[in-house]
């Protein structure tokens, strides 16, 4: 072979390990080029999904609706004008509410009636978990919410009380929720905030509130900012409760 035939080859040789090694640059620019990409989408897409959150966040609080005649920053209804605050936080699930309903109930309508103390009720949901999915305590609290937009909190709290299924069971249908409150003069936009559950979600911002002031259990009986229990955390007498009141009176 000769020089100059080997000259050729070698130049041959220079220019196939130079397009090789330019082909592997192009590659590994195009390997991060791709590395970059999908970092920058998965980055965006952690910012959008972010973002999604938060508007879907503010979505559902815009969503509330808050009873038109609720006081207390829109968690409770007034039941009373004297200068005593009596605040009742129950679950309408709640057998221990009931039994303190049936216990003191009657003395606390008639400190009403005396224009002695204003209560204000605080429905509240804690005993979702216990109707079996069906989420009676919000159900329920929410239709009381109605009911008391249409100038019927009382009677149909009462009635509620009266109708309490057990603890543990699916809770009344919002057929028979609607039921109870046509037994008590409620009509037809009652019975529409029911099935359309307008109160609902407030229900969970007022149970959410409840907690967010240290309380846990139901029902939470608080006297002029004071809680009021019997010995050991249980429930108070009749007799205690109307103790806290004569010493709220001064």
């Amino acid at each position: 072979m000769s020089k100059g035939d080997r000259d050729r080859k070698s130049a041959q040789a220079r220019k196939i390990v130079e397009a090789q090694k330019a082909a592997e640059r192009r590659r590994k620019v195009t390997i991060w080029t791709t590395v970059a990409v999908v970092a920058v989408l998965v980055i965006a897409g952690g910012i959008g999904w972010g973002v999604l959150a938060s508007q879907n966040k503010k979505t559902e609080a815009s969503q509330v609706t808050t009873p038109s005649v609720a006081v207390d920053e829109g968690t409770a209804f007034a039941v009373g004008t004297g200068p005593v605050t009596v605040d009742l936080y129950e679950d309408f699930m709640c057998p221990i509410c009931n039994q303190f309903e049936q216990q003191t109930g009657p003395t606390i309508k008639q400190m009403v009636t005396d224009k002695r103390v204003t209560v204000r009720y605080h429905p509240v949901a804690i005993l979702d978990e216990a109707s079996n999915g069906t989420k009676y305590s919000t159900r329920s609290g929410g239709a009381a919410a109605a009911a008391a937009v249409d100038g019927k909190f009382t009677e149909y709290h009462d009635v509620l009380y009266a109708n309490q299924p057990e603890e543990g069971s699916s809770g009344l249908t919002d057929a028979k929720l609607i039921e109870l409150g046509k037994s008590v003069g409620l009509g037809a936009s009652f019975e529409t905030a029911v099935n359309d559950k307008t109160y609902d979600n407030w229900m969970t911002k007022v149970t959410d509130t409840f907690a967010s002031r240290g309380f846990n259990g139901t029902p939470t009986i608080v006297v002029n900012g004071k809680q009021v229990e019997g010995p050991n955390n249980t429930l108070p007498t009749t007799a205690v409760f109307e103790q806290a009141v004569q010493a709220a009176e001064g």
